[in-house]
């Protein structure tokens, strides 16, 4: 099994708090331009998947998709 890794997905507009719990494991925050911020581990890439599923299913546009490196990553 992979390590779980830490993502960053931005999405555009604002997506209220109710749909927190359809992202689970994911914080919901905005940006300065009105555009969502979803945060959180994924525990493979069937997960990161599933999550980006959601997000075409609700159709809303996806701007990006960042891998957060981990404290180790950072000093090697």
């Amino acid at each position: 099994m992979e390590p779980q890794t830490l993502y960053e997905i931005r999405i555009q507009g604002h997506l209220s708090q109710g749909w927190a719990a359809w992202f689970e494991g994911f914080t919901l925050d905005y940006d300065g331009n009105g555009d969502t911020v979803l945060t959180g581990t994924i525990v493979d890439q069937a997960a990161l998947h599933g999550a980006l599923m959601r997000i075409r299913d609700l159709g809303i546009p996806l701007l990006s998709v960042n891998r957060i490196p981990t404290e180790q990553e950072k000093t090697h």
